[in-house]
């Protein structure tokens, strides 16, 4: 009786299977799942090419062959299917071998049928032209190859003289060699694209150049192992991402970390797809059991569900089974209740607490202090790190709170947020600040318990053995609290992704300070997934100037931040009144077709803006639907919205109106410029933040209007674009 076989599929092996009718997925599903059975069936008709014992055809069906790499014995990796028109005895455009940078297997189709790739993309001229400078005359071998380049493309890639043929050539490149000659194209130097690109990628160990099974087990040999692939493909239900991760992205999911890890990486750079993966690679190292000792939670509500979902068809139900997915607030809701010490007190959105304040200090006659700076000084500094006495504020630090304060003025702060306190109990609610605050606090007083022995190990475990933290950025210090005492400092205790570049809350931590040390467990992500060249690049403009913490007290930009995307340059114009800003809006949607599937979003910084839209599309017979806190109310429509409804959301096109100075950013932060200048620059950072976050929802095409002057933040280039 014959042994079966191991088959694994490479990822680009898919892009020929997704091409594919419905029933030739399906033809090419069935010969898995027979070649895995008996690779030796004779209607399989498995065979060497061109002599070479390791590179071998079989046959799919009667007008499909599948190109298979031998590893080992019986461990088979399918590179490719192509029609049998296209397979030939003699395949000598096909190379194979190991990356010398990241030990992955490459295979690489050197010769498409017909004409060369530059014949192909460019048409012979009708008259004799100077001939143009080739694209990477600037690098030698040895350099493009250190970079990780193919050694079998280098012919090629010496001949190439314009974009078109480069992107012909990447087309069917390999991913590092992909990423490096895009990122040499775009003008980053040699030693650049060394540290951002080839190095996140380099094995860990020496690279043998000959053995094949050691490859095969290296993150950047992207391969999926089961039927359950091919099996999503044809019923249409997978994405992509959910199969395969690059290179990169694989190397942080399945590292092991001696303590908490931090992955960042601007918008559309896959830092949920990582989350959500590094979950499922921790769950798949967990003992049989049917509790939950994982735990994934992210700032907002509408992100956790979503989660929820992604995770779902990524894992099925038995990997959700194992993990507990709840938004933050939601999470600690659920501690305060367990300790039953909250009462019936109804708990008010943060937003509120500066006019909770004005109300206190009138009613008690206060007249010394600003209710905004109370607020803030109780929500960021009291709360937000967990003090439970005179004596703790007196010792507290205050980052960013810009003005400094005496002995004498946070003894009087103390007194006021202590009568505050009680007075919010009298009126039979609280914030959620409070809420995260007390369970931090009974967490924390957990933990102290299970350390020195006064409870039995049996109810005083740690709840969770992992913790993934999405939109890192949004959380709070009494947040990082309540998380830190809810697992045991260990390895693979903590794993957060996140971009401080989008944070679009008040929240700024070191995380070092709150017994969360990232350093040197940090990574980060360069590569975006969403958005076009153009649209990102324009995007980049909007933070010019602007410096960006890193969550543990050193600073984060975006160098390297590219995409491999390319479309339309984005549309600036400006407008002498709002009304006419509205036209502009209108007669954008019609140079669109006016799409109303849901694809289409229109952005503004205020509700009032918000509702001025939704009136004119419904003038125009165009069917507008809101987003509210809970996102989109109907699927289909115009979605319209404020700047902090989009996070999280995507759109094929997007309107960024109403981007004009005093709105974005608001007028009222001027009123810091003088009396608490890191405030103003804070609150600026935020709406810049905003700004950036709405720039890069759009995948294809963004358009940016204003009327009166222009928002600070739109560069005198982008301004100027709109005269071009």
């Amino acid at each position: 009786m014959n042994a079966g076989a191991t088959l694994r599929m490479l990822d680009r092996a898919d892009k020929e299977i997704m091409k594919l009718t419905r029933a030739d997925i399906g033809a090419v599903y069935e010969f898995m799942h027979k070649f895995r059975n008996n690779p030796e069936n004779p209607g399989l008709n498995l065979k060497s090419l061109n002599g070479d014992a390791r590179l071998m055809s079989a046959r799919v069906s009667k007008d499909y062959r599948a190109l298979l790499l031998h590893i080992a014995e019986r461990d088979y990796l399918l590179v490719a299917v192509k029609h049998r028109s296209e397979v030939y005895e003699d395949l000598t455009r096909y190379a194979y071998r190991i990356n010398r940078v990241t030990g992955g297997i490459e295979v690489v189709d050197l010769e498409p049928v017909g004409d060369s790739i530059i014949g192909r993309v460019v048409p012979p001229e009708a008259e004799p032209a100077p001939t143009p400078k080739p694209l990477f005359d600037a690098f030698t071998d040895a350099q493009l190859i250190e970079l990780g380049v193919s050694e079998p493309l280098l012919p090629q890639i010496r001949e190439l003289t314009s974009e078109a043929e480069l992107l012909a050539l990447l087309d069917r490149a390999p991913q590092l060699t992909t990423d490096v000659l895009f990122a040499l194209f775009d003008g980053k130097s040699y030693d650049e694209v060394l540290q951002q690109i080839t190095e996140p990628v380099r094995a860990e160990e020496a690279v043998d150049p000959e053995d094949f099974e050691a490859a095969m087990e290296r993150p950047a040999t992207q391969v999926t192992s089961d039927d359950e692939a091919l099996q999503a493909m044809l019923g249409e239900s997978f994405e992509r991402w959910q199969i395969f991760l690059h290179p990169t992205q694989r190397k942080l999911v399945e590292r092991r970390y001696n303590g908490p890890a931090r992955v960042g990486g601007g918008p559309g750079t896959g830092k949920t797809i990582v989350a959500l993966h590094r979950v499922a690679h921790l769950a798949r190292q967990l003992p049989p059991g049917s509790g939950k000792p994982i735990l994934l939670t992210t700032f907002n509500r509408n992100l956790a569900a979503d989660l929820r979902t992604r995770l779902m068809a990524l894992g099925g139900q038995e990997l959700v089974s194992r993990v507990d997915i709840i938004n933050i607030d939601r999470l600690a809701s659920r501690v305060v209740s367990e300790a039953k010490t909250a009462g019936t007190r109804r708990v008010v959105d943060d937003n509120q607490v500066p006019e909770l304040w004005s109300q206190f200090l009138i009613e008690t006659g206060e007249s010394g202090w600003d209710a905004e700076f109370l607020a803030a000084e109780w929500t960021q500094v009291i709360l937000g790190q967990v003090l439970n006495s005179r004596a703790d504020y007196f010792k507290a630090r205050r980052p960013n709170r810009g003005r400094p304060l005496t002995r004498v003025e946070r003894d009087q702060i103390w007194q006021l947020t202590e009568r505050f306190t009680s007075w919010l109990e009298g009126q039979g609610v609280w914030t959620w600040r409070q809420v995260a605050q007390r369970a931090a606090r009974l967490e924390m007083d957990r933990a102290a318990a299970t350390g020195s022995g006064e409870s039995s190990g049996s109810h005083y475990r740690p709840r969770y053995r992992h913790i993934v933290v999405d939109e890192a950025q949004d959380l709070s210090a009494a947040h990082w609290k309540m998380l830190r005492a809810m697992v045991a400092p260990a390895q693979d205790d903590m794993f957060l992704t996140g971009d401080t570049h989008q944070r679009i809350y008040d929240n700024h931590v070191t995380l070092s300070s709150l017994g969360i040390n990232i350093r040197g467990r940090s990574s980060r992500l360069t590569l975006s997934y969403r958005t076009t060249r153009q649209i990102l690049a324009d995007a980049l403009q909007l933070m010019t100037g602007e410096v960006y913490d890193d969550l543990d007290g050193g600073q984060e930009d975006l160098a390297g931040y590219r995409s491999l995307l390319r479309g339309g340059k984005p549309t600036f114009r400006g407008a002498a009144t709002w009304a006419q800003e509205r036209d502009l809006i209108v007669g954008q949607l019609a140079a669109w077709g006016s799409p109303t599937d849901g694809s289409i979003a229109i952005c503004v910084p205020t509700k009032g803006l918000a509702a001025d839209v939704i009136a004119r599309l419904q003038a125009e017979g165009l069917p507008a639907v809101e987003i509210g806190s809970d996102g989109p109310k109907h699927p289909d429509g115009i979605h319209v919205g404020t700047m902090h409804r989009f996070k999280g959301l995507e759109y094929q096109r997007m309107i960024i109106a109403g981007v004009s100075d005093g709105l974005v950013p608001r007028q009222m932060i001027s009123r810091y410029r003088d009396s608490d200048p890191k405030r103003y620059q804070r609150e600026r950072q935020r709406d810049r933040s905003l700004l950036f976050v709405a720039a890069t929802r759009p995948r294809d095409e963004l358009a940016v209007f204003w009327h009166g002057t222009p928002s600070p933040f739109l560069t005198s280039r982008l301004v100027q674009r709109q005269l071009a």
